[in-house]
């Protein structure tokens, strides 16, 4: 009972029992609604989608039938223009001449076969003396046997004599071959001399197309496996379907309509008269509806137990972060910061429990920060004393030396103390952290004077600066090590002379890159790998690294990331070390210090 109390007066449990009527009763509703909108408004969408594919196929079809009729047409060009023809009359110019405009009969159906890449056969029959003239894409013969044209195309063409007359797909029986063509045939009549009521009719021009027009034409459209789409011309007969056994003959419109079991659809295709006819098994059509109703029926139930399911762990599931972090708070106030709380959660509960756990980190920080500052304290103190010892006395000495190997004649020695004197003055003023690039070289230059004395000039120091970044702030003491890393481990290995080069550039809109390449031994790739491990992990380093872990360090400190140190080094060609700053003037030297 008193557990019932609690998760009655819990605020995730109010939360679950609104979220589950919320979501409930809005769900029956609209499921009951949107079904029969839904279902009403799919039909009709499913009956306009066949309409437009009919549409677009009957538009096609016309469209075809108007080309081949323009193609037909090119036994006109330039029959009325005497002066071209050199006044030959055009009945003389196709009985006597064998010629149709200005042309062989022969290239004339040449023009018309190569006009179009669907047209397999052009034939023209001449009237006066019925002979028949061709010319075909693979030099087909006519069968002697097989009189052309057939009476019943003649008989079309006399009662067409001025239009394109189409015959329905049949074998092409006169070249001996079973392939189905379509037939387009036009009548060239006398227009040279005076036109009256009777057209006299100088031959026929005839070309077979492939179906393979109106194949490329349907694959353009999605057909169900049972739908059945006809091309029909002014008399009924196909000129192509789908259903390939029936090319040719007549469509019964009355049948399908009787038949009860099938949905008919039409569109025009004016040019012929003829229509595109389409037919849908009803079963079929409304097959998709069936299975959407059911799918939203299920869908609805599957939504409700999702509800139900949902409302229940509703709860549990979001209260339970909350209670871990209750649980957490519990131990801090205890003074535990080593625990936090894992989650994986990207909603508002897991940036609650990162906020927690960043909350803990930064507490301990704070405390870290606070015992740290303590010790940093105690050792600027101890820093200060330091610097109250006047470094004049050291300074005076090397000069006395110096000036005593002058006056023995050993310059070399005198220029030697000199920089040593230079670089114990850079080194031990205290007062700076950040130098300009000019100073800094300064104190390279008088450190190499000695390793070039030392290696007898063995060894060679190269500058290359643009004036530009003179007075570009660095770490003070940071290209030194660097430079006598090179000599000590790269060049000296290696034997021989050898070069150090010191570049200073830009790197990018506001980064300072100093460079320091050598023609040393190199590295090779296990070494140089586990020596970027040490750097970017903030290993522990001995030997030969610890100059170079030491700036880094430095560099990251006064810096941050991303700017820092990288290397690249190849054996025997050299190693190349790169510091990357951000890109400081004079001017902000003292603020930075």
């Amino acid at each position: 009972m008193i557990k019932w109390t609690t998760i009655r007066h819990s605020i995730f449990f109010k939360l679950s029992l609104a979220f589950l009527a919320v979501g409930m009763i809005p769900l029956l509703v609209l499921s009951a609604l949107s079904l029969n909108q839904f279902t009403d408004q799919v039909e009709r969408n499913t009956e306009n989608n066949f309409k437009q594919m009919l549409l677009y196929l009957s538009k096609n079809a016309d469209d075809i039938f108007r080309n081949y009729n323009e193609i037909s047409k090119n036994m006109y060009y330039n029959s009325q223009n005497i002066a071209d023809r050199h006044g030959i009359m055009l009945e003389e110019e196709i009985n006597r001449l064998d010629r149709i405009n200005l042309m062989t009969i022969n290239d004339f159906l040449k023009t018309i076969l190569y006009s179009d890449t669907h047209i397999e056969n052009a034939l023209f029959v001449r009237t006066s003396d019925q002979a028949v003239f061709n010319q075909s894409r693979v030099n087909k013969v006519l069968d002697p046997n097989e009189p052309f044209p057939p009476v019943s195309w003649s008989y079309t063409l006399t009662g067409e004599q001025k239009l394109l007359a189409v015959f329905p797909p049949h074998p092409e029986t006169y070249f001996g071959s079973t392939r189905p063509v379509i037939t387009f045939a036009r009548n060239l009549n006398d227009t040279s001399g005076k036109l009256g009521p009777e057209v006299k009719v100088l031959g026929t021009l005839y070309f077979d197309v492939d179906l393979d027009i109106f194949d490329k034409l349907f694959q353009q459209v999605v057909l169900d496996r049972r739908d059945e789409v006809y091309v029909i011309d002014s008399n009924g007969y196909i000129l192509y379907s789908n259903q390939g056994d029936k090319l040719g003959k007549r469509f019964d419109e009355l049948a399908a309509k009787r038949s009860g079991t099938r949905m008919l659809y039409s569109e025009p295709i004016p040019f012929i008269g003829g229509q595109v006819i389409g037919l849908v098994a009803k079963a079929d059509f409304f097959a998709s509806l069936t299975q959407i109703r059911s799918n939203v029926i299920i869908a609805s139930a599957i939504c409700l137990l999702a509800l139900l399911a949902l409302g229940a762990l509703f709860s549990r599931t979001f209260s339970r972060p909350v209670l871990d972090i209750m649980r957490l708070m519990v131990r801090v106030e205890s003074g535990h910061f080593e625990t936090g709380i894992t989650t994986t959660r990207k909603d508002e509960m897991g940036r609650l429990a990162h906020g927690f756990n960043r909350m803990i980190e930064r507490l301990q920080l704070f405390i870290n920060d606070a015992y740290v500052a303590e010790i940093k304290r105690k050792q600027a103190e101890l820093n200060a004393l330091k610097t109250q010892i006047q470094p004049h006395y050291l300074y005076n000495t090397l000069e006395v030396i110096r000036m005593s190997a002058v006056a023995d004649d050993a310059v070399e020695v005198a220029d030697m103390i000199h920089a040593l004197s230079n670089q114990l003055e850079y080194v031990i003023d205290f007062g700076e952290e950040w130098v300009t690039v000019q100073r800094e070289l300064e104190h390279l230059k008088s450190y190499f004077h000695l390793i070039e004395v030392r290696f007898d000039r063995r060894i060679d120091l190269q500058i290359e600066l643009e004036d530009s970044f003179v007075e570009a702030l660095i770490l003070k003491l940071s290209i030194q090590p660097l430079v006598e890393n090179a000599v000590q481990h790269g060049i000296r290995p290696k034997g021989g002379k050898g070069t150090v080069l010191v570049k200073i550039e830009k790197s990018g809109e506001d980064s300072l890159a100093v460079t320091v390449y050598d023609n040393g031994v190199g590295m090779d790739e296990e070494t140089l790998t586990r020596l970027q491990s040490q750097l970017a992990e903030g290993e522990s380093v001995t030997g030969k690294s610890i100059g170079l872990k030491n700036v880094h360090a430095r560099m990251i400190q006064a810096c941050g990331e991303p700017y820092g140190i990288t290397i690249e080094s190849k054996p025997q060609i050299g190693t190349s070390i790169q510091m990357l700053y951000p890109l400081r003037r004079e001017e902000l030297r003292y603020e930075k210090n």
